[in-house]
């Protein structure tokens, strides 16, 4: 396995031929080098071979040149080939001659035969290839056996009355041995050379293309997290940057990441601004409407109609501060506001504490509700425990030389509950049981708890009333009305 180390601060190595670039490019620039070669080799390779068997036709040239000197000595026939003496160890296996019909003459060793359609044993040469016209031609043929051990070659004759051709079998099996060994060689050569030139085109690669390429994958992992942690990457592949497209590719992915990090901040940044507006939202909502009347109110896109529940029973108490208008007269705007917002202020502890439901302020009222608009068991027993601490609250509350004096009313009944309009929300009572209320109040007694005797009715095992008898009640006649004297518990 060969590695490439490259110097860097944080060391980096890779192995060559993991990289699946690198085994892509290997086979490619491997396969691209051998077909090369091979095409360069296929020729050489058939010159070599010819010049191999040029080589055996310079052995069989003593024998040419004594024939010749027989038959231009007019020797007879039979007798032309009676000098030729052949070895075993001899490349030379057989000589015959041929009168021009193509008739064998004579032959030494093994026979060659010349046959009209036929010039050797293992390939078929047409007869006419021997002549030009009438005569025979001046060139010589040659024939390769199929198996490649017999190379057979044929001369005519340069005598214009004598026309004679000598053919000359040659082993060709040295040859076939020696080709053998020239394509081994120049495999391996081959192998050798296209083995070095991959691995150095690798190495250059390497270093311009896959090295940077990895970088940038890894700096492409690191971005996720980075992200995920607002943090900026180091970035390995800014580091080095080669001065080619790819270190353009780097600068342009660190660029669009700055960007859309930058990008990505400024949003969140925007998103948690309007988180906390959404929150303030939610607060300053839930502060003027009921927790679940504010989510039905987000809830209804587009609404037309009002939001409006009836409940069969509620209790509504009513409060007001007597002389109010008195204490006004001897005390600062800004202070009587800030003593109403103390006083107000403690209310609503109170109401929260109870679970009851604050609806409105108007003046000094102070106006409240149990059972709305989540419906409340002990409604009546929770709005009358406030109503104590109300007054509890209202006698040790300093006001200057005054004392903080309450009348408070109660009544219990039915109501409709809801919000109306399309501005400026506000959740509100409605219903007999509400103007009730409001009169047991108004026709109350100072520093005490007066209420309806539907209330009465609610309260009276818990609680200690005294009878007030009847009272003319606006728009309803005589009412029955009871005071708190003292609780039981």
């Amino acid at each position: 396995m060969v590695k490439l180390f490259f110097p860097s601060s944080h060391r980096y190595s890779l192995t060559l031929f993991r990289s699946r670039l690198s085994q892509q490019i290997t086979a490619w620039v491997f396969f691209s080098i051998v077909v090369i070669e091979g095409v360069l080799f296929v020729p050489s390779y058939g010159r070599r071979h010819a010049e191999e068997l040029r080589k055996l036709e310079t052995v069989s040239q003593e024998v040419l040149m004594s024939v010749r000197g027989e038959i231009m000595g007019d020797m007879p026939e039979q007798t032309i080939l009676r000098h030729v003496r052949l070895r075993e160890d001899s490349v030379i296996k057989g000589v015959s001659l041929h009168d021009k019909n193509g008739q064998l003459v004579d032959s030494v060793g093994e026979v060659t035969a010349f046959e009209p359609g036929v010039f050797t044993e293992s390939a078929e040469v047409p007869f006419w290839q021997m002549k030009k016209g009438n005569d025979w031609a001046s060139i010589a043929v040659r024939t390769l056996a199929e198996d490649g051990s017999r190379y057979d070659v044929a001369w005519p004759s340069d005598d214009p009355q004598v026309r004679y051709m000598l053919a000359i079998r040659h082993d060709a099996t040295a040859v076939q041995r020696r080709m053998r060994a020239y394509a081994f060689g120049v495999m391996c050569l081959v192998i050798i050379i296209s083995a070095f030139v991959t691995l150095v085109t690798l190495s250059v690669l390497q270093r311009i293309v896959i090295r940077p390429l990895l970088l940038l994958r890894d700096d492409l992992s690191a971005v996720r997290d980075a992200i995920a942690q607002g943090q900026t990457p180091d970035f390995a592949s800014y580091k080095h940057v080669p001065a080619n497209e790819l270190g353009e590719v780097s600068v342009a992915f660190r660029n669009m990441f700055e960007w859309i990090h930058q990008e990505i901040c400024n949003r969140e940044e925007a998103e948690a601004g309007l988180r906390l507006e959404q929150e303030k939202t939610n607060r300053l909502l839930l502060n003027i409407l009921p927790a679940a009347i504010a989510a039905q109110l987000k809830n209804s896109e587009n609404r037309q109609g009002a939001i409006a529940d009836r409940f069969e029973t509620a209790t509504i108490l009513f409060a007001d501060i007597v002389k109010f208008t008195e204490i006004a007269a001897e005390t600062g705007p800004t202070e009587l506001v800030c003593q109403l917002n103390d006083i107000f202020s403690a209310f609503d502890a109170i109401a929260e504490r109870h679970g009851l439901e604050k609806i409105k302020t108007i003046g000094d009222a102070y106006m409240v509700v149990g059972g709305v608009p989540s419906p409340q068991k002990n409604h009546a027993k929770a709005v009358m425990a406030m109503a104590i601490e109300m007054m509890e609250f209202a006698a040790s509350y300093p006001l200057g030389e005054r004392k903080l004096c309450l009348r408070i009313g109660i009544n219990t009944g039915p109501v409709v509950a809801g919000v109306i309009g399309t501005k400026k929300f506000s959740y509100d009572l409605w219903g007999d049981a509400v103007n009730v209320a409001s009169r047991m109040e108004s026709h109350g007694i100072v520093n005490r708890i007066q209420v309806s005797e539907d209330t009465y009715f609610q309260l009276k095992e818990i609680y200690e009333f005294e009878d007030r008898g009847y009272l003319q009640i606006k728009g309803r006649g005589e009412m029955r009305a009871f005071l708190l004297a003292e609780s039981k518990q």
